[in-house]
């Protein structure tokens, strides 16, 4: 018990340290909105929306005005018929395949084992909602129709998460996913995509949003991760479901009074955010490359950068240390030289293996390939020596 409260007070520790540093002028990657106050976040808000929406207009009431002005925006972004705001993702893909369930007559809902739903919710789909998911592969990728196929029972939607974001923020190439959903639509399954960083991956699908959306039968996106909003996602879909998945989201609890502050970051990220993704995209290939290269001239016996290239501005950092022991380094490194090249904690997968989720966003465009180089081998020498 005692080994078990050091741990937790030294993780306490850590994270109070990060949160400095995060507040102070140390420079990253990408952006948190750890490093802003309330203050500065109200601030920018007032500053940024007046570009993007009326303010002298009524404020929203149960969803409509500047909520309704976003759905719309949403709903055009991806060629779908209507779009339902929701305060968060989880609620929005819980109505959405509880809706397409009723439709089709099955409750089954085909996943990647990695899904979101799978390892973050916390089994909502089947305790909330009555879903059942069956898993299709255990492979750290999107699975193939003849995965499909062979799954051996009948599913009423395919779920997928585009990028897979435990996995790597990996996608499928553009015929790899029109063959994916080809496949369920054989077996005569909807198919449903966990969009939460589909801003980012038109770039290597090679399609615009409206193109891969229209693979789907409803996409849901999110507007606080790459785009940077407060909080919020959208349900997209024909008009009938969207119109369905509304009356849901009220009995979920999820029509609230008023949601302008939402509304309004979503909006001024898909005008400012949104345009960007692809230049933070590229640039994250020159990151990746020249992390690996840093750490390896820095002595690192091993590391992986997983995908390589990646495939959207995101993507994994493997290193043969534990947690504390990656995390106390990229604490010193920000502390002592004002640049904090891991800036979030990382994950233990393994004895003496963690891996870091690296973002690569407007504060990084500033770190040419050879800071990235320096400051990798830098990082590197702060590790302890490998027997």
């Amino acid at each position: 018990m005692n080994d078990m409260n050091d741990s937790a007070k030294e993780q306490a520790a850590r994270r109070s340290r990060r949160l400095e540093l995060y507040r102070s002028s140390v420079r990253t990657l990408s952006w948190t909105a750890h490093s802003a106050t309330l203050r500065e976040q109200l601030e920018d808000l007032v500053r940024e929306a007046g570009a993007v929406h009326d303010l002298d207009e009524p404020a929203d009431v149960y969803g409509n005005g500047v909520v309704e002005a976003l759905e719309g925006r949403v709903a055009g972004l991806l060629g779908m018929e209507d779009a339902a705001f929701f305060p968060t993702g989880t609620m929005a893909q819980q109505v959405a395949l509880r809706c397409w369930a009723g439709r089709t007559g099955n409750r089954a809902v085909a996943l990647h084992p990695l899904a979101h739903p799978e390892v973050h919710e916390r089994n909502a789909f089947g305790e909330v909602s009555g879903l059942r998911t069956l898993r299709l592969t255990d492979e750290p990728r999107l699975p193939t129709p003849q995965e499909i196929h062979d799954l051996g029972e009948p599913f009423g939607a395919l779920m997928l998460e585009l990028p897979l974001r435990d996995a790597g923020f990996v996608l499928p190439t553009w015929e790899e996913l029109t063959a994916t959903v080809a496949a369920a639509r054989e077996l005569d399954a909807v198919v449903h995509f966990d969009g939460a960083r589909l801003w980012e991956s038109t770039v290597h699908l090679g399609h615009s949003l409206e193109e891969i959306a229209g693979l789907a039968d409803s996409v849901y996106v999110s507007f606080y991760k790459s785009l940077q909003g407060l909080s919020g996602a959208v349900l997209a879909g024909p008009a009938s479901l969207v119109a369905e998945a509304k009356v849901w989201r009220h009995r979920y609890g999820g029509l609230a009074f008023q949601q302008f502050p939402a509304a309004l970051s979503a909006l001024v990220g898909l005008e400012r955010e949104l345009p960007r993704l692809p230049e933070y995209v590229a640039h994250a290939k020159v990151v990746a490359q020249a992390l690996a290269e840093g750490l390896a001239e820095g002595g690192v016996p091993w590391s992986r950068v997983h995908p390589e290239p990646p495939h959207t501005h995101q993507f994994q950092v493997w290193l043969p240390h534990s947690r504390e022991v990656l995390e106390d380094a990229a604490l010193a490194q920000g502390e002592e030289t004002g640049r904090m090249l891991f800036m979030s904690s990382w994950t233990a997968q393994g004895p003496g293996i963690a891996y870091h989720e690296m973002t690569v966003s407007s504060p990084g465009l500033d770190w040419d390939a050879e800071e990235v180089r320096e400051a990798a081998r830098d990082f590197a020498r702060r590790l302890p020596a490998r027997g």
